[in-house]
């Protein structure tokens, strides 16, 4: 079983979504689906964690947006 974490942090407020697949592959399909949305996003810091049932992170990235 694979894991996906969203993280979305405004300020001192983090949201996060957590999902969970059978298969590597739809883990990674949905991993790079949140991370193209939060390389265009408006959150400060957006993220995405991909990782396994027993916690080992495989993979990891975050865009930071400065407020404007």
């Amino acid at each position: 079983m694979y894991i996906v974490i969203e993280l979305q942090t405004n300020g001192n407020t983090t949201a996060n979504i957590v999902n969970s697949y059978a298969t590597r592959a739809e883990a990674e399909q949905k991993y790079h689906l949140v991370l193209s949305a939060a390389a265009v996003s408006s959150v400060e810091i957006h993220a995405a964690v991909m990782l396994t049932a027993d916690g080992m992170v495989i993979n990891s990235q975050a865009y930071h947006h400065e407020a404007e």
